[in-house]
Formats: structure tokens, sequence, C-alpha cells
């Protein structure tokens, strides 16, 4: 039987100059992380799928890959529940993880605590430009600092990052969940189906207003809270920076005054983040993220050619309690890696050198040469001499080498010369 080599849907194989990138995006963003005192740490791709499924994710809950129970027979009995064969799932963010994570080592954790994770998650998604079932997330978290630091230095390091590796003129859109659940309320939508509501009005920037009314009626909702909801966002829309606590107390007058001064308060950080770092800012009453475990700011991150956000996180006080008991602040932001590197896609240029040796080269004179030449400090690899000589530069163009010397054996010396346009 032939074996079809390909990924698996939704997967893919990356090249190495497509690995060059990513290491390049990486190393960039861990070192400005970094200098702002954050931690890197691991946690395991699988989780006990009650904590994947504890009603927190969102729309990603129902793409979890499920893991079935070890020791499970070839048949299992009809009408047979799923919840009797899984036991576990591959995670499907950091944050969850994130918060077993606290949870478990709180007290060999400092306070606040600053924590870096990079690794891959997992999501049934259908699979489509930009969108994989396999892809990698690049958060930072602050955990128990309850003011408004937090979610200004995680803006701060972020869009530093970003412009380190090159995603320049970005603007940050904020918003709260207390502001949405006021605007909810006074809209007439009830407390217990304020989180469908939300997941609707998530899909705005895809599916329009029509759309978001279309399936909020589905839901149950009516069309005159729908019209309610609407009238006031738009009533917010392009309200400038310095105006927002003005209106915001005006167009929903139950809103409580400290969710008023906390946004007030990102926002004069976040012009003087701007000043330094040249972004901008703004208040985006229809800013949502589809996460159910938000309490407080939420934020994203956009850039000049990138369809959607390059980055986004919030406010999370309630989610590590379910690992305590006791309920912990907490803030996080995560990065758009694979978007990011699809926007950066030109291939990294670094000095590679190829040892090119004849076949009657002695080994140790080949691993002589190629050590001595490393030790500059670049990257050498020997490579053995075979077919046309141009044909063979072209191969090693194509392989990421920038020079090559020919090793012979009846040379004395070596020459270094480019290989672009050597050929």
């Amino acid at each position: 039987m032939k074996i079809d080599n390909s990924p698996a849907r939704g997967t893919r194989d990356l090249l190495p100059a497509a690995v060059a990138v990513r290491d390049h995006v990486l190393s960039t963003i861990t070192e400005v992380y970094g200098r702002y005192g954050y931690q890197r740490i691991e946690t395991p791709a699988l989780e006990r799928i009650e904590r994947l499924s504890g009603g927190q994710g969102g729309e990603n809950e129902k793409m979890i890959f499920q893991v079935l129970r070890r020791g499970l027979p070839d048949r299992v009995e009809a009408g047979t529940e799923l919840a009797e064969l899984v036991d576990l799932g591959l995670r499907y963010d950091l944050t969850v993880p994130l918060a077993r994570f606290y949870g478990q080592h709180r007290a060999e954790l400092p306070t606040p605590f600053r924590s870096f994770q990079f690794g891959p998650v997992w999501r049934a998604e259908r699979p489509q430009k930009g969108r994989y079932r396999q892809f990698y997330q690049c958060d930072i978290d602050m955990i128990g600092e309850p003011s408004m630091l937090a979610e200004a230095e995680l803006i701060e390091a972020t869009t530093h990052a970003l412009n380190r590796v090159g995603l320049t003129d970005t603007t940050v859109r904020i918003s709260d969940r207390r502001f949405l659940a006021t605007l909810a309320t006074e809209a007439g939508v009830p407390a217990e189906a304020q989180d469908g509501f939300f997941i609707t009005l998530d899909k705005l920037d895809k599916i329009g207003w029509d759309g978001v009314a279309e399936e909020l009626g589905r839901r149950g909702f009516e069309s005159g809270v729908v019209s309610a909801a609407r009238e006031r966002i738009e009533a917010l829309g392009q309200v400038p920076g310095d105006k927002v606590t003005d209106v915001l107390g005006e167009a929903l007058p139950s809103l409580a005054e400290d969710v008023v001064a906390d946004i007030g308060t990102t926002g004069s950080c976040l012009n003087e983040i701007g000043a330094v770092h040249g972004i901008r800012w703004e208040f985006d009453p229809t800013l949502v993220r589809g996460m159910g475990y938000y309490t407080g700011h939420i934020f994203e991150v956009t850039a000049p050619g990138a369809a959607g956000s390059v980055a986004g996180g919030g406010r999370y006080d309630n989610l590590v309690g379910r690992s305590l008991g006791t309920d912990v602040p907490a803030c996080g932001f995560s990065i758009g890696f694979e978007r990011i590197v699809d926007l950066l896609s030109e291939p990294r240029t670094s000095e590679r050198l190829a040892v090119l040796y004849d076949g009657d080269v002695p080994t140790p004179t080949v691993l002589t040469t190629a050590r001595e030449l490393r030790d500059g400090g670049r990257a050498v690899a020997p490579v053995r001499r075979s077919g046309k000589f141009a044909a063979q530069l072209k191969r090693l163009e194509a392989a990421g080498f920038t020079a090559f010397v020919h090793l012979r054996a009846d040379q004395d010396g070596l020459e270094e010369r480019p290989l672009r346009g050597e050929n």
C-alpha cells in the first residue's frame, strides 16, 4: 500500500528558510520580553478534558482535539457517552494551562509573576489560508497584579516587541468586558444570555450588523434588543481617545465609575507609550474577544497589511481561581506568531559558508578545514563536490549558503568566493 507522504490536513511542514524567519522573530521577541522581566515557562500539550471544556474558552471549546482514554477495547457498546471515552485534550491556547500551572506552583513563584510562553496549540479548524489546526502562540501574562499597571506594561512590552521584529505603525484597540456587560444590560440582554450575545457580536467585523442581527435572532434575541445595542455601540464609535471617559458616562449612565477610571488610566499610559514606540490607540466598543474568561480590559493590536489583529489579550481575574479556589488577578497578551511570520516572509540573510570538497580529500582534512573556518563565528558546513559545478552552486545558494570555498587535495590555501553571481 502506498503511503501518503503529505502532512496531516490543516498542518504543514516548514523548510529551513521558513524556520530561519521564525527563529529570528522568536529570538527578537524573547529578548524584548526578557528586558521587561518575563520568565519563560513550559506547560504540557495535553490537559485534562474537564479543564479545557470548563465553559471559559468560548467557541474554541468546540474545536478541542480530544484524546481517548488508555486501555479502551477495540469496540465499545452502542450508546456509550463520549465523556466516558475521553479524559485528555490538546490545549487550544496557552492561558488555560497557565492558570493550572500557577495554581500548582504558586508557592514557588514571585508576586506578581511575569510569565512568558511559546509553544504549539491545536484547534479543529476548517483548514484555509492563514488558519491551521496546529499553530504556535507566543504569550506574556502577569499574575497577581490588580492595578492597571499590568495592562499598560503588557501593551508596552508587546508593541515594543512587534516594533523590533519589523511591524511598525501599529494601532492598539481597547475595550472592557465590564463596559460590554453594562451595554448589554442596558440594551435588555439578560445576564445569563450575555456570553452568547458576545460570541455573536465578536463576529461583527466578518459578517456586519445584518449578519449579527440574523444570528442573534436565531439565538432568540428580539430585534429591539439588537437595535438598542447597535445604537449604543455606534454612539461610541470614532470617539477621540481624550474624550472617551466623558462620552462613556453619558452613553451608559449605569456604567461603574471605576470602569471609566480604569479606561482613563490606560488611555493616559497609552499616550506615553505611543510617543515612545510610535503607536496609536483607540477605544473600540465593538471589540469583544471570544474567550469567556475575560473579566475586565480587552485589547488587540492591528498592523498595516494584516488581515485581522496581530496580537490580543485581556484581564481574566477569575480563571486562576478554578485551580486555587480563590481568585487571583491576572492579565495576558498573546502575539499572533503565525500571522506575524507570514507578514515577515522575507528569508533571513545570514552568512553561511560551504566547504565544497573533492572526493579525494581526506575526511580529517575536511573536518579540520571546516573547524578552522567556523572559529570566526560563522555557520560552516562541508558539502561533497558533485555534478556540474554551476548547477551545484545554484543548489547551494537555494539552500541558504552565501559563500563557498573549494577544497582540493593538491591546493595550497583557500579562496573564499560569494555564491551570488558565481553561477
